[in-house]
């Protein structure tokens, strides 16, 4: 009888092709491509003489340098010099290398990381690479997926395979409902405070549990999105009724007997019974409140109706010293309540929480209300087609309605490299999912949180949850 194995194990096994001095050499099913790591790597391909192995496992979008305003120009319209020659670097790459590549001003581009998905292009048990941190995303479809750097871009480009060290095996099971106004990203956060950025290092998660099979595809995908800052390699999440009916129907997804052949291969692809784990956690759902960022890391966070904490109370120097910087940058007062904090800008979006599911819950929040005077909120879509969705819906004009600025899709203020940014000082309540100093403008002070607490925060002018409003 073979051993019981973990779904992390069963994917690694299936994609290694072979081993050598600890590492293992692995086939890349997909690989994602984005304007900002690319270019380098595609120019190491033309020193060396070399083609792309596989381009039809290649999928390419342009998200982190474009605008949120004015698309349908293309590159052309695009201020920034080296953003610009970024783009223009891709399309003439992926062009001349045969890759498929998503434009500007193309209903379905968008965030790499929604895009993918919303295509059928990301799958359960496959192997999934992008030059972009935020990679484990996919691995909410029973995926193996996680970031890489641009010379591994390259060394995908040419051989479709990628050089790992074989992770460890750590399950984390939240059992029980979540509250009402409780979203994966405050489990996500939730989760963050209990084992910090560095908790699950060397590690692949598996999530499982009854909350998180109660979770739509989006929040999984939320919650494998922030893996990454639990420093984990890849978030897990195994495939299941939920996941075929996402699947379904979409645009690269197999049809017909194809289709039915896949189903049979995915409702294997689970932890057997029996598999070890090398760490486990378990979470009560009932425990999980609404979730805040108050510091400069995403596992410096506190509940909603809690307090900013006071460093001289930390026991350890290293996590004393850092409080004590983080609330120095945020301006924050040690015992000072997070509810309540003024703030200047709301920003709904980015690879975590741009989906229609997320655009949803800030409707019906924001619905019948106004966003607070004093306040510049703007929503921004993970790709065209839930921008579409959302003005088909009646989203887009509720938000609208409310004061919200409605932007075309892309990273926008998450990652401060287009014109969405902040200024300094000013204090932004964000679902995207980095809160570092600078991050989302030089100066500017980053509340992580859910798209339903953001929603609640730009109608109160102050950080706030649904349930505080009048």
């Amino acid at each position: 009888m073979p051993l019981p194995r973990t779904l992390y194990d069963k994917i690694w096994d299936a994609h290694a092709v072979a081993e050598d001095d600890g590492e293992t050499l692995l086939y890349v099913d997909l690989h994602l491509l984005h304007e900002v790591t690319s270019p380098q790597a595609f120019a190491g391909l033309d020193a060396a003489a070399r083609a792309v192995r596989r381009p039809e496992r290649a999928l390419a979008l342009s998200d982190h340098n474009v605008p949120t305003t004015g698309q349908a120009l293309g590159p052309a319209g695009v201020a920034d010099a080296e953003a610009r020659a970024q783009l223009e670097a891709l399309a003439h790459n992926t062009r001349r290398f045969g890759i498929e590549n998503v434009p500007m001003g193309d209903p379905r581009g968008g965030i790499v990381h929604v895009v993918g998905p919303e295509q059928g292009r990301s799958q359960p048990g496959m192997t999934i690479v992008c030059g972009d941190s935020h990679t484990s995303t996919h691995g909410a479809f029973g995926a193996l997926a996680f970031g890489i750097g641009t010379s591994e871009v390259e060394h995908v480009l040419a051989t479709q395979t990628i050089r790992q060290r074989r992770s460890r095996n750590m399950r984390v099971t939240v059992d029980g409902a979540l509250a009402p106004h409780v979203q994966a990203k405050d489990l996500a956060l939730y989760l963050l405070g209990r084992i910090g950025v560095d908790g699950a290092t060397g590690h692949v998660i598996e999530y499982a549990g009854t909350a998180v099979r109660a979770l739509s595809m989006e929040g999984r995908m939320t919650l494998c999105n922030l893996s990454i800052e639990m420093g984990a390699r890849a978030g897990l999440i195994a495939p299941d009724t939920t996941t075929l009916a996402y699947l379904q129907d979409r645009p690269a997804v197999p049809e017909g007997a194809e289709w039915d052949a896949a189903v049979a291969r995915w409702r294997a692809l689970g932890s057997d019974d029996g598999a070890i784990f090398d760490r486990e956690l378990r979470i009560d759902a009932r425990d999980v409140p609404p979730m805040v960022s108050w510091g400069t890391n995403p596992s410096q966070v506190a509940p909603i109706d809690g307090r900013v904490p006071d460093p001289a109370a930390l026991a350890d120097p290293e996590a004393r010293a850092a409080a004590a910087r983080a609330l120095a940058y945020m301006d924050l007062a040690p015992g000072s309540p997070i509810a309540g904090q003024p703030l200047d800008r709301v920003f709904i979006g980015s690879c975590t929480n741009s989906r229609i599911e997320d655009l949803r819950a800030a409707a019906e929040v924001v619905r019948g209300r106004r966003v607070a005077p004093h306040v510049r909120a703007m929503v921004v879509p993970g790709s065209g087609l839930v921008k579409q969705q959302a003005e088909a819906e009646g989203i887009a004009a509720t938000l609208c309605d409310a004061g919200f600025d409605w932007r075309e899709p892309g990273c926008s203020m998450c990652v401060g490299m287009n014109p969405d940014r902040l200024q300094p000082g000013e204090r932004c309540a964000a679902t995207s999912n980095r809160n570092f100093e600078n991050r989302q403008g030089r100066g500017g002070r980053t509340h992580l949180m859910s798209p339903a607490l953001a929603a609640a925060s730009a109608i109160a002018g102050a950080i706030a949850s649904p349930d505080m409003l009048v």
